[in-house]
């Protein structure tokens, strides 16, 4: 059985209203209060973010951003720094989710400049990294993985890297209603771990996070959450409905 302290993390993308992010995080926070033994997290939509992280404050719920700009200030219009995400009483940021990445067109080598900036900026990070369906049936899911994850780690020194989670998102199964199988997940997150070992070394290997996200439901995270290489899960959809996160949650008793 794992001995790292399990994450759930729920990603609200962009959804809810003001009142919605509010009433959500309160009930998220009301639950999460009787799970001791699991780390828990919202991502919401940039412009609730205080009002979330206000609503969480002093819980055992963090609030975390869905993104970071590389930059602290400047002429970048649209786009919100390390430091103002913190401002906002954030501690958390998603970084290289397969939207940004396969919507929005960001590339390696952006998404690395992005950690660098969330870490430098006093944040913690949870990288997402996964495979299209075409590159699963190909068979190069590990070739693509281990790309996105050299280069996002490139610069990284191994004293900062506790600070970040990994979560394998194949992209093939993120709101699809497709989802890996628990044999699938635990085969990737094994060597995604070995990958964190090879790069950072056994210890960083063993103490690492890595969650799994694609199509997450109360009725399916147990049998994901199972494996030995699990850690946790970044919940889309159901991360939005109070109930079914509660239940995820309480899937993920270890």
């Amino acid at each position: 059985m794992s001995r790292r302290r399990s994450f759930v993390a729920g990603n609200w993308k962009m959804n809810l209203n003001r009142a919605g992010a509010v009433t959500l995080a309160r009930a998220v926070r009301e639950h999460a209060a009787s799970c001791a033994g699991v780390d828990c997290a919202v991502f919401p939509p940039f412009v609730y973010l205080a009002e979330v992280a206000a609503a969480l404050s002093g819980s055992r719920v963090r609030a975390g951003a869905q993104d970071v700009w590389t930059e602290k200030k400047g002429a970048f219009t649209g786009e919100v720094s390390a430091e103002m995400i913190r401002d906002c009483g954030a501690s958390l940021v998603l970084v290289g989710h397969s939207e940004r990445r396969h919507v929005l067109g960001e590339g390696d080598d952006l998404v690395a400049r992005k950690l660098r900036a969330a870490l430098d900026g006093g944040l913690e990070a949870i990288l997402c990294i996964g495979e299209k369906l075409k590159e699963r049936e190909g068979g190069s899911t590990e070739a693509v993985l281990g790309r996105q994850f050299r280069t996002a780690f490139k610069d990284l020194a191994p004293a900062e890297f506790p600070r970040v989670s990994i979560a394998y998102e194949p992209v093939w199964a993120i709101g699809t209603g497709r989802n890996a199988t628990p044999a699938q997940a635990q085969e990737v997150h094994a060597f995604v771990r070995k990958l964190v070992a090879e790069r950072f070394g056994p210890a960083s290997a063993e103490g690492s996070r890595i969650l799994y996200g694609g199509s997450v439901t109360p009725e399916n995270a147990g049998e994901l959450l199972a494996g030995p290489d699990v850690d946790g899960v970044l919940v889309g959809g159901a991360s939005l409905d109070a109930a079914k996160f509660a239940g995820i949650l309480d899937s993920d008793r270890r």
